[in-house]
């Protein structure tokens, strides 16, 4: 394939310039850049794919690599192109959703279908703060991301071992849990419908109307543990939190989980696995909604902390990406 582009970040957790050596390899025409920084993104995105935007890009990173550049690709005005994400991150939800396969594999099987696109898959988009994104929320997610990351940056020469879901679920276990357990508990959070009628999901996993769920309505008010909309299953490592993400088309798949700390760490194989139902969890169904919290509270999107707020909005995006779907091109052809 000739029109073809190719982003690896050198800062996600496997992103190396071996990778870019493999690109070179298997696919020698196509536009290349290995980014250390956003700045570095962005510039090649309005030197070279702003001029003659590719028909695929393969982006190498994390959830947050690929976010950060599909935000840039919009800002930039370029048309959002297929994407095919190379899992080189830490959670690699939509690589994970996706069936992305190594990096190696992967590049293989796009230069084996030659000048045709590899099948795709819609993803629609969160809309927050003019900004989309996979996923977005607040609560022990936001702050268990921050904490790995200080954990991280505090690792030295351990840092290797402090990686991947190991060092995220010591992050939890030693930081977010004990804060949560000895400081104020979970903030309060009111949840308004801004669109048509709100949708759940009923015990028996089945889709019906919110009673008295019509645009303006308050859909909840209490304890919030986690609080986010998704238009992908996956946070990453499999764990499952926004499990009926794709049940409903034109729809954000909202979540509130107000249950304690120590009730969510009884039932942590269960939140991971998406099981339903599970008491405390909310699900709704919505194209617009507002959350106001009782105070400040850390925000992410796409597995990047952006900041504390005390009111988000959440919409669907006008716009969807098409993906590479790994696991039907894995089908189509054999490397």
């Amino acid at each position: 394939m000739t029109d073809i582009a190719v982003l690896v970040n050198l800062r996600a957790r496997r992103g190396t310039e071996g990778v870019g050596g493999l690109v070179e390899r298997f696919l020698p025409r196509a536009r290349v850049a290995l980014t250390r920084s956003l700045d570095e993104a962005r510039s090649w995105i309005s030197d070279t794919l702003r001029p003659n935007p590719p028909k695929l890009l393969l982006a190498g990173g994390g959830d947050g690599t690929i976010t950060g550049l599909l935000n840039e690709l919009r800002t930039a005005g370029v048309a959002l192109p297929a994407i095919g994400v190379l899992p080189l991150g830490t959670g690699n939800a939509w690589a994970r959703v996706t069936g992305a396969p190594r990096p190696a594999l992967a590049l293989k099987q796009i230069a084996a279908v030659g000048e045709r696109l590899p099948p795709l898959r819609p993803f629609a988009l969160v809309r927050v703060e003019g900004k989309v994104a996979p996923f977005a929320g607040t609560g022990w997610d936001a702050e268990m991301i921050q904490d790995f990351k200080n954990q991280l940056s505090m690792a030295g020469p351990l840092k290797s071992q402090q990686a991947g879901l190991r060092g995220y679920l010591g992050a939890m276990f030693t930081r977010t849990i004990p804060r949560h357990v000895f400081g104020d508990g979970n903030p309060q959070v009111s949840v308004y419908n801004l669109g048509d009628t709100a949708l759940t999901m009923d015990a028996r996993g089945a889709v019906q109307p919110v009673a008295h769920g019509d645009k303006g309505a308050l859909l909840y008010r209490g304890p919030a543990g986690v609080a986010g909309a998704a238009t992908t299953p996956e946070w990453g490592f499999g764990f499952k939190a926004f499990p009926f993400a794709q049940a409903v088309p034109h729809r954000l798949s909202v979540r509130v989980y107000g249950a304690s700390v120590l009730e969510a760490t009884r039932n942590m194989f269960r939140l991971w696995r998406g099981e339903h139902p599970i008491p405390h969890m909310h699900d709704w169904f919505v194209q617009r909604l507002r959350m106001d919290f009782d105070r400040e509270v850390p925000f992410q999107m796409g597995g990047d902390v952006i900041g504390m707020r005390k009111s988000l909005e959440f919409d669907l995006a006008e716009e969807s990406v098409q993906l590479v779907d790994w696991r039907q091109l894995s089908r189509m052809v054999r490397v």
